[in-house]
């Protein structure tokens, strides 16, 4: 499936990988969990980002691989929706979605990989743990923007003021994509967009995968608020925990730096972030409400097992990569 999408993409080989990506719903026992599948979605997406050179610009819109994308996808959105638990609504109001969100990024999630990270991990689990994070962060930000356009009034003024905060506020250098390929350069590893691809397992692409359909679907508006909600809300404290652990293990600054950054940072976003986007978008439109609260749960859900993955992995003394025979 996967290999029949990238030919496409970097070729212009038209396959029949439509045809592939209906048989491989049907076949597949956990799509959330699919490497083939979840491979495919995220090379589909990437287009969209121009995130890889090699992908020919003039196939963005091919219809071919935006009908497969739409397979996979829909499969994928139904699974979510069938996953993660999603808790009462509130009242269509800043302040309640406020409480709301803050209650559920709030709750006991189990096991903790930044307490893990702080106090126990080695210095190859550190080194896991950033090359599982290049997938999103070396594009940090970018999938929530896409709902800029699609937002008026006072959520698209409180998002555009988190994404300014993540694309540096006018400074190249401070930009947090940018922090973050500093980050994995100081720690010995590639910066260069995707270099891990074939080691990180479907979970972790799944994560990225969730927050990219979010966005670039305009019907899921409510859906990327929601999630860039429970994103920020649940940053600050545990970047202060990576922080710590990476400077247990001997990194400095440049490693750190991004870490720090999101201590203070986020500890702001979250405010703004709960009541002047998400809150002030359900006030604007009650009929989003169910999709922003979906969208925060999906977000804390599809983390929490990418979290689980690794900590499961390391209480085996196994990586939590893919295996080579896998690759």
């Amino acid at each position: 499936m996967s290999a029949a999408v990238l030919a496409h993409l970097v070729d212009g080989t038209a396959t029949a990988h439509t045809a592939l990506a209906d048989r491989a719903v049907l076949a597949s026992v956990d799509i959330e969990r699919d490497d083939d599948l979840q491979l495919a979605l995220f090379a589909l997406y990437a287009s969209a980002y121009g995130a890889f050179p090699a992908f020919l610009a003039d196939l963005e819109w091919d219809p071919s691989l935006i009908a497969t994308r739409r397979v996979i996808e829909t499969a994928f959105e139904r699974s979510l929706r069938n996953s993660v638990t999603v808790p009462e609504l509130p009242s269509p109001t800043a302040d309640a979605v406020a409480r709301a969100l803050f209650d559920l990024t709030g709750a006991d999630g189990g096991p903790s990989l930044s307490r893990y990270l702080a106090r126990k991990a080695t210095l190859d689990q550190a080194h896991e743990f950033l090359v599982q994070r290049t997938v999103y962060t070396l594009r940090e930000a970018d999938p929530h923007s896409w709902a800029i356009p699609r937002l008026t009034g006072r959520p698209k003024a409180a998002l555009v003021e988190i994404q300014s905060d993540e694309y540096g506020g006018g400074r190249p250098d401070r930009v947090h994509a940018t922090l973050f390929a500093r980050a994995v350069r100081g720690a010995g590893l590639s910066d260069a967009y995707g270099a891990y691809i074939d080691d990180v397992p479907a979970v972790t692409l799944a994560s990225h995968n969730t927050m990219s359909m979010f966005g670039l679907n305009r019907r899921l508006l409510g859906a990327i608020v929601g999630h860039l909600a429970a994103f920020e809300m649940t940053s600050s404290i545990p970047n202060r925990m990576y922080a710590e652990g990476l400077r247990r293990l001997g990194f400095g600054d440049d490693v750190c730096e991004y870490f720090d950054e999101h201590v203070e940072a986020d500890a702001v976003h979250e405010q703004i972030a709960g009541r002047d986007l998400a809150g002030a978008l359900a006030e604007d439109h009650p009929e989003l409400l169910a999709d922003i609260v979906f969208g925060a749960a999906a977000c804390l859900e599809v983390d929490d097992r990418v979290g689980r993955h690794m900590l499961d992995a390391w209480s085996r003394e196994e990586s939590s990569l893919r295996a080579e025979d896998a690759r």
